[in-house]
This record gives C-alpha cells, sequence and structure tokens, in this order.
C-alpha cells in the first residue's frame, strides 16, 4: 500500500467520526504469523492479537505501524506486504476507534522482546489461538491464501 493510499485512509476515517486510529501488523515468518497475549491486568486481558496499538496525534498510519511493531516486539518492520482491511469497535468509554491491519515482513528475528503482553505464540492454523471474531476473520483470510 502506497502512501498516498493510507493518507486516503486516514481522511475516510476522519469523514467517518473515528476518533481513535488503530494499527496492527500481521507478522508472517516462514509461514508462521505471530500472536501477542494481553495482560491480564490489561482493559480485553487475557484476549490474543497483532502486535500493534494506537496510532499517535499528528503520526502517519505507517510511521505508527512501525513504531508499534518495534515497541511491541523488539522487531522492526521491513516491508509492509499488504493491506488486510479494517474494522470498527467502540470501547467501554465509548470511544469510536477502527484498527487497520497490515502484513508486514519484518528483519531477521533473532528474538521476540515483549513490553506490552505477557506471551506470545507462532500460529501456522488459525484456530490455534481463540481470538475475537475480526482477527479470527483476517487470519483465516490470510492464511488461507498462503496455502
Amino acid at each position: 500500500m502506497h502512501l498516498a493510499d493510507m493518507a486516503d485512509l486516514t481522511r475516510h476515517d476522519a469523514a467517518d467520526g473515528v476518533e481513535q486510529q488503530i494499527v496492527a501488523a500481521l507478522i508472517d515468518v516462514d509461514g508462521q504469523v505471530l500472536l501477542v497475549r494481553r495482560c491480564a491486568e490489561d482493559s480485553r486481558g487475557g484476549e490474543w492479537e497483532f502486535p500493534g496499538g494506537k496510532v499517535d496525534p499528528g503520526e502517519d498510519l505507517t510511521t505508527a505501524l512501525h513504531r508499534e511493531v518495534r515497541e511491541e516486539t523488539g522487531l522492526r518492520v521491513k516491508e509492509i506486504t499488504g493491506y488486510l482491511g479494517a474494522f470498527d469497535y467502540t470501547t467501554k468509554k465509548g470511544r469510536f476507534n477502527r484498527q487497520h491491519t497490515w502484513s508486514v515482513l519484518v528483519e531477521p528475528v533473532v528474538e521476540v522482546s515483549l513490553t506490552e503482553h505477557d506471551a506470545y505464540a507462532w500460529v501456522a492454523k488459525p484456530d490455534e489461538f481463540p481470538l475475537g471474531p475480526e482477527l479470527a476473520e483476517i487470519l483465516e483470510k490470510y492464511l488461507g491464501s498462503e496455502l
């Protein structure tokens, strides 16, 4: 996805009244996808997800994606390989969020270093760990296209 296309996503989100953009990375290393688990004390504690997080004010989606992957896993994005879609949700505090997910390749993986999650796993099948319906659909579609 080109930077211009990402800017279009931001414009559409603003027009739709999205209050917080979220980015997430489906990291594929040799046919396995990285999942991380939220700490029990976090909101949605214990849930498995793709690495990612909030886009900071004034930050573009690409910069946020690179930053969030590095902060949460210690890995560095080498290439964004595809846009996997978006879904909307409202937080418990009533904030309207939209999560955008991309497939990415990272620089060679030496070690995953978690800072905001309590566990990680590499999965090759979509049903190895429980995911929310939106993430499960993205993972199933992605892994199905890899077969």
